[in-house]
């Protein structure tokens, strides 16, 4: 017999997700046993992070947000900002351990649902269910026999594709001695920033309040950059263009998102299932993952109270990936210029809409008609070559994620200028 109907292996967004869901009673449907397998701290265990999406109405995880705004604000690289209400949308903002505090404290009332820290080296199929080969803080091997595994580990590697790009980033949480920021808009892409070689870059600033924010360099390019050249050029935004004067960093934090046309399995045995990012819960062409693993993770729960098998639903429908696909190559291949693309998409579509569409919550024609709003040309000949191109695979970088960063005294404000980031490394 197995030890448990269901072990979710992870305690990130996806399997905290999950876990909370498989929390508890529901009348009329079953409620299986879940252990919620969470790595011990260390380097397998991934530091606070930042969640971001858009939704409109309450929603099951709102005590842990920690901002919300109705504006958003596009700047091309000349040229007034392109700035919207989203309505009835709000974006969104989420820190990872005020999310964790909130499903903690319900998973703790809950009788179904048992955590266990221990570092998970193999998970295998066996005949009515799975084992997951487990080793204790302690040193000791054991086994947790499932019937079945909802794996949300992210993977080394990726499946092999015909075009794959980074977005990689790095952020500090900033106070400023002097209002900065306008607390009622996201400057969601920045464009003011130098653009590197291959790809493109933005700034993105998330409003705390006048004075606070986190202020973040992002790329869309493939391959990552060294610290040092990711501190220049968050420095070179918050110094040069956003130009915030005095200025204290209160923490830092940096990632890197695969964006990729590969067909992420979301199976990997009989019994064991990929969730989140390592189940295709990342939209391809904006890196944004939140949301997609909700509807996952839904679907997921719903299967296994009603004592189906939980088939992980793909987060994004096949129309979106494939338009997912023509844009990734368009940017990759240089023929569409990322900072003129998104600048005249936010620019011609209503706001509200296009993030109705990047979360795939359009219809066929509202997606022709964005279409049409992109560089006709490039995106065309980007989409006949698709089916030629030989499909590669990608090894992902080592994970850059450096601890965050206590409290600083305030940094000097007589750096020079950084130099433009415009190589990667």
């Amino acid at each position: 017999m197995p030890e448990t109907d269901v072990a979710v292996v992870g305690a990130g967004a996806a399997g905290l997700s999950l876990a909370h869901r498989l929390a508890g009673r529901v009348p009329g449907l079953r409620t299986p046993s879940v252990v919620l397998v969470d790595a011990p701290p260390g380097p397998l265990r991934p530091p606070p992070r930042t969640w971001c999406y858009w939704a409109a109405g309450p929603g099951r995880f709102d005590a842990a947000v920690r901002a919300e705004w109705r504006r958003l604000r596009v700047r091309p690289r000349t040229g007034a900002p392109i700035e919207g209400d989203i309505a009835p949308l709000r974006y969104r903002m989420i820190r990872s351990e005020d999310f964790e505090r909130l499903v903690s404290r319900d998973l703790a009332r809950s009788p179904n649902v048992r955590r266990l820290e221990a570092t998970v080296e193999t998970v295998e199929d066996v005949p009515g269910g799975a084992h997951v080969h487990l080793r204790d803080t302690d040193g000791r091997a054991r086994v947790l026999g499932a019937r079945w595994v909802l794996d949300s580990r992210p993977p080394s590697s990726l499946p092999a594709a015909r075009t794959t790009v980074l977005q990689h980033f790095h952020g500090w949480f900033v106070r400023t001695a002097r209002p900065a920021f306008d607390p009622a808009a996201v400057e969601l892409m920045d464009f003011r920033t130098p653009q590197p070689a291959h790809g493109l870059s933005f700034g993105y600033v998330l409003p705390l309040g006048p004075c606070e924010a986190l202020v973040e360099y992002t790329e869309f390019s493939p391959r990552t950059l060294t610290p040092d050249r990711y501190e220049a050029a968050v420095r070179h935004y918050a110094d040069e263009v956003l130009r915030l004067g005095e200025r204290q960093v209160l923490a830092t934090e940096t990632g890197v998102i695969p964006m990729t046309d590969a067909p992420i399995p979301r199976q990997a045995g009989a019994s064991v299932f990929h969730i989140g990012a390592a189940g295709g819960a990342t939209r391809p062409a904006t890196g944004y993952t939140f949301a997609g693993l909700q509807r996952q993770t839904r679907a997921v729960a719903d299967a296994l109270r009603r004592g189906r098998r939980p088939v992980p639903p793909a987060a994004h429908s096949v129309r979106s990936r494939a338009m997912d696909a023509v844009l990734l190559r368009a940017l990759d291949s240089g023929r569409a210029d990322g900072p003129e693309l998104f600048s005249r998409l936010f620019a011609r579509v209503p706001m509200a809409r296009l993030l109705r569409f990047l979360d795939g919550g359009t219809r066929l024609h509202e997606d022709v008609s964005i279409g049409l709003r992109t560089p006709v040309g490039p995106m065309l000949r980007s989409a006949l070559e698709l089916p030629r191109l030989p499909r590669r695979r990608f090894d992902l970088p080592a994970s850059p994620h450096p601890p965050a960063r206590p409290a600083t005294p305030p940094l000097p404000t007589t750096d020079p200028p950084a130099p433009p980031p415009t190589e990667t490394a």
